[in-house]
């Protein structure tokens, strides 16, 4: 395997979470991705979960943000690193529509 030689911070996604599981990102081919800081804003009178997935699949073994419930116009914040392969994915899922996802991170060439 080869050595990374080209890091590019990057947003990873930005969007609006949907009540069903949508993948908001995918590693590119040849790459791998530093998933850093992960920023859910809830803009709905009401709480609202949320459920991120990273890696591969949308399983519970994948499940980096397990149904956290977000207060009303209110804000969850994850940072950590996580290495995710070519391929690899971040999905997300909340229980009810108010809720956008910002992700940032960095791609390695």
């Amino acid at each position: 395997m080869a050595a990374f030689q080209i890091v590019t911070p990057t947003k990873l996604a930005q969007g609006a979470v949907g009540v069903a599981q949508t993948v908001i990102y995918t590693v590119p081919t040849n790459m791998v991705a530093y998933l850093k800081d992960i920023d859910i804003s809830n803009t709905a009178l009401v709480p609202v979960s949320v459920t991120v997935w990273a890696g591969v699949g949308l399983s519970a073994s994948t499940q980096l943000i397990p149904g956290v419930s977000i207060p009303a116009t209110s804000i969850f914040q994850w940072t950590g690193t996580q290495i995710l392969n070519a391929g690899d994915t971040i999905a997300a899922q909340a229980s009810a529509a108010g809720c956008n996802i910002f992700v940032s991170g960095a791609q390695a060439v």
